[in-house]
Parts: structure tokens; C-alpha cells; sequence
């Protein structure tokens, strides 16, 4: 049975006890706006109250990736006319969804196919079950446009193995399935050729009964995940106390030739990662380094989110660096940001304060 809600780029379907919904923007990969998310958070709170369902799969019409993250082109260009009201809307529309599928009432199974992204990582990976294949690229790409982490991301990092949660935080590295089930992202790696079967198991209801047993049928068993191979220089350099240690140690570990002629290591080397902190704005770094490590002396999700909206609201209203990476990676596609802070240097410890002691209204209670 199909349900209508407000935006048709979100559609939903009951089968006997699962409910579905499904992101069905193909010619952009999912990615997000407020009109999309305020429909997937009808659909939610309708199937959360619904006595017939007893599970809930989410997943997209497109093969190329579950969803690519919020729509940064009209993003973009709500800040750049400061219309900050419609930001603000997108982006508690968002958190909140992001929360509420953590508090869903029933088993939730994602399939974090293809390219899973900012936003769709909060969407997928809060969840109890979540499926990659070998198609999925996961990652938190927000440093690349001069922003950090949200969507209770931070939280997920912070909780990944070591300092990999600072590695991937602050270098946007891209994770394939057997590292996002490493880095605690996922939970099973499914053949791309098998969710639609997974999917008819699901609605059917095939012996064993629960979401988790059912998709163990189905469950390959992951390569040996580089990021698990890379822990040791990981955790040697993220665990230093600030950006400039860590660009320090990752020096000294790229010349390491016992690790430069590490195969299994994938593309996460010293040297790469050294490479991509140069592409990444100093005070996204800095701040991204404490919202990480502030996410994992906290713990509880809604309090991360609390704190990235605040980080998200103090960018959006006194920092330049998130609209002029969304135009360098998205607009003019020149890939030559002018961000206002060019070295560590000039990133004080007062500065990196104010952002997380931004006032904002409070999103939960």
C-alpha cells in the first residue's frame, strides 16, 4: 500500500509489517532539501504510530548511492540572499530526523548503498541495522567546504575505533564497506545484486523472524578493512593534542618507508592524509578536533546534535569559509577556496570557544 506525503520525492509503502521509505531523487542522488526532509519526517511519525508496522526499511530509487548529503547548491544560495530563517529550518528539520530515526519504536534497516554522505549518514547510520555493499562510499565530507561534522556525526566518530573517527572528521576520507564496518558506520555487507531480495524477505516475512537474523542470510563476509590496518600511524598521529601536532607527526610518519611500502593500507597513508589536511580550511580543523572529542566525553546523541546545531548556526551567521567552499567545490567547481584563515597560527583558542558557545535555540526540550 502506498501513502502520500507532502513532497513526492519521498515515497512510502507499507507491506504487511514493514514499512518503507524511499528517497526518489535520482538526478541527485538523494541529496537533501527541506522540503524532502519535512516529508521523510511525516512519513516517520506516521509509521512510528502505526499498529500494523513492526519494521522500517529505508532506502533510494537511485542505484548510484542511498543519498549524497543536503542540497548544497540551495544552500548556498539561501546564505548568500540571508534568508538565515530558511537555513535554520532546513537545518532543525534535518536533526531532528536524524534523532527521531534513532528513537524509531521498531527495528530500522538502512541500505547505505553507493554514496551514503553528510546528510544521508545521519539518515542511515543512526540506525539498528545498516547495510553496505560493494558499491558504498561513506563518509563525512564536511571540511572539504570549510564546515565540520553534523547530523550526530560527530558522535559516530567519536565512537569509531582509536582516533579513526579524528581521521576520517578532519580529512573527509572516503570509507568503503569494509571500512565503515570497521569504523562502526555499518553493520553488514550485502551483494548490491541481493537487497532486492533482501527487500522481499523483508516484506514476506521469511523464517528467522527479526530484521537482523533475516539479513544474516544474506551477509558476506567483508575484505580486511585498510582502516583497521592503518590504525596503528592513526591513532600514533590523531591522538596528538592539536592540528599543528597532528601535521607534525603525519610528516614524520610519511617518511617512514616500513609504511610507505604498506600495501594493505589502502588509500589511508600518512602521506594522504597530510595531503588532504592541506586542502582543509585551519579553523574547520580546529574545530572539528573538538567537536569530535567533546562528542565522545558526552556520549548521548541529542546532545551532540544540540552542539553541532550550535557549531552549523555560528557558522552559517559569522563565518565566510562554509559559502565560499560550497562554491568552490559546488558552484564555480574551481576548486580554489579563499578561506579567511589560511594558517594554524591564526586559529586562537577563543576563537574555537565562541563557535561552540554560540547561542541557539535548543532543538530537543
Amino acid at each position: 500500500m502506498t501513502q502520500t506525503v507532502s513532497d513526492e520525492r519521498i515515497l512510502v509503502k507499507k507491506h504487511t509489517a514493514l514499512g518503507r521509505i524511499t528517497i526518489d531523487r535520482p538526478r541527485a542522488i538523494g541529496a537533501l532539501d527541506t522540503g524532502m526532509v519535512e516529508a521523510f519526517a511525516e512519513a516517520l511519525a506516521a509509521l512510528a504510530t502505526d499498529t500494523d508496522i513492526d519494521t522500517l526499511l529505508l532506502d533510494a530509487t537511485d542505484d548510484r548511492g542511498f543519498c549524497s548529503g543536503g542540497d548544497l547548491r540551495r544552500l548556498h544560495q539561501q546564505i548568500t540572499d540571508g534568508d538565515i530563517e530558511a537555513v535554520d529550518r532546513f537545518f532543525r528539520a534535518e536533526y531532528t530526523l536524524d534523532a527521531a530515526i534513532a528513537d524509531f519504536p521498531h527495528p530500522v534497516v538502512t541500505f547505505a548503498n553507493g554514496v551514503t554522505m553528510g546528510g544521508g549518514v545521519g539518515l542511515a547510520c543512526h540506525a539498528p541495522v545498516r547495510i553496505v555493499t560493494e558499491t558504498s562510499r561513506l563518509a563525512m565530507p564536511e571540511t572539504r567546504i570549510g564546515f565540520t561534522p553534523d547530523v550526530g556525526g560527530t558522535l559516530l566518530l567519536a565512537n569509531a575505533p582509536g582516533r579513526i573517527g579524528e581521521y576520517l572528521a578532519l580529512t573527509s576520507a572516503e570509507m568503503d564497506a569494509a571500512d565503515a564496518i570497521y569504523a562502526g558506520f555499518a553493520d553488514h555487507l550485502v551483494r548490491f545484486e541481493d537487497l532486492a531480495a533482501v527487500r522481499e524477505a523483508l516484506e514476506t516475512r521469511a523464517d528467522p523472524s527479526t530484521p537482523g537474523e533475516l539479513i544474516l542470510l544474506f551477509d558476506e563476509t567483508p575484505d580486511p578493512a585498510a582502516l583497521a590496518a592503518a590504525r596503528g600511524w592513526v591513532d600514533d598521529a590523531f591522538s596528538r593534542g592539536s592540528v599543528p601536532e597532528i601535521r607534525a607527526r603525519l610528516a614524520e610518519l610519511a617518511a617512514d618507508p616500513a609504511l610507505a611500502e604498506q600495501a594493505d593500507l589502502g588509500p589511508h597513508t600518512p602521506a594522504a592524509a597530510l595531503a588532504l589536511l592541506e586542502q582543509r580550511p585551519p579553523l574547520a580543523l580546529a574545530i572539528t578536533l573538538e567537536s569530535v572529542r567533546r562528542a565522545r566525553e558526552n556520549g548521548d546523541l541529542k546532545a551532540v546534535i544540540e552542539q553541532e546545531y550550535r557549531l552549523m548556526m555560528w557558522y552559517v551567521t559569522t563565518q565566510p569559509d562554509m559559502v565560499e567552499g560550497i562554491r568552490a567545490q559546488m558552484i564555480d567547481k574551481d576548486a580554489a577556496p579563499r578561506w579567511q584563515l589560511t594558517s594554524d597560527t591564526q586559529v586562537t583558542r577563543e576563537l574555537v570557544e565562541s563557535a561552540f558557545e554560540h547561542e541557539a535555540t535548543p532543538l530537543f526540550g
